[in-house]
């Protein structure tokens, strides 16, 4: 965002998708999926596969829990969900924030209040979602087999983002940049662990740590260290 390509070009690709929910959710799946890189593996036994970019079942997660969970009320009534790929990442951002007392640790984990009740009911009569909460668990599930770092959830001026990366993405999130940038914004514990795609020990002790010591990152709650509350943020 903000650069330009050699043409200077500020896209490849802009789409604006409208209409019912189920036929919006196929058409932006497929959106992505025409915009999406794909590798082709040949294993041992010599047959092809092929490998999308991004778990395209995730993608599908991501896009139908945006629909069904974004404010509707008018003071977002023309705020379109917005889907932005980028050579390392794609984002899927939608209006309105957390609803109801969950915290971003907490999602996947335990069952949330619903903001929209009666469409996630009417979805899942037209078999459009299950509405079991499964959302979130599934796209972890993908991006871990898939050999990706687990999407990363946030919340930032009232907007709820998922920043899912790619193989571009995935050799450079445990560098020193990497974790100051992701923390321009107050980021817990397991936000970290998610971003590096490292274990817990690893991400905190190795990575985290000398940057605290070294006093480019700071803790927003220095007294408590171990706090479940503790945040990390770029100094």
């Amino acid at each position: 965002m903000g650069t330009v390509g050699e043409s200077g070009e500020r896209f490849i690709d802009n789409k604006r998708i409208t209409g019912a929910i189920p036929d919006m959710l196929e058409e932006a799946v497929e959106f992505v999926r025409k915009n999406s890189r794909t590798k082709t593996i040949i294993d041992d036994n010599g047959k092809r596969k092929d490998k999308p970019e991004y778990p395209i079942k995730a993608v599908r997660e991501a896009i139908l829990n945006a629909l069904v969970h974004r404010d509707y009320s008018l003071h977002t009534e023309n705020t379109p969900i917005r889907i932005e790929m980028y050579r390392d990442r794609m984002e899927v951002i939608n209006s309105g924030g957390l609803y109801g007392k969950i915290s971003i640790d907490a999602l996947g984990k335990v069952h949330p209040e619903t903001r929209n009740a009666a469409l996630a009911n009417m979805l899942e009569l037209l078999r459009i979602t299950e509405n079991r909460y499964s959302g979130i668990p599934t796209m972890r599930s993908e991006f871990i087999q898939a050999g990706l770092p687990v999407p990363i959830f946030s919340v930032v001026h009232g907007e709820f983002k998922v920043v899912m990366k790619n193989d571009c993405y995935k050799e450079n999130t445990t560098s020193e940049k990497a974790i100051l940038d992701f923390c321009s914004i107050p980021r817990s514990r397991a936000e970290l662990i998610e971003f590096t795609g490292k274990f817990r020990t690893y991400t905190m002790i190795s990575l985290v740590a000398p940057l605290v010591s070294a006093g480019k990152l700071k803790m927003t709650l220095p007294d408590k260290p171990k706090s479940s509350k503790q945040r990390y943020i770029k100094a």
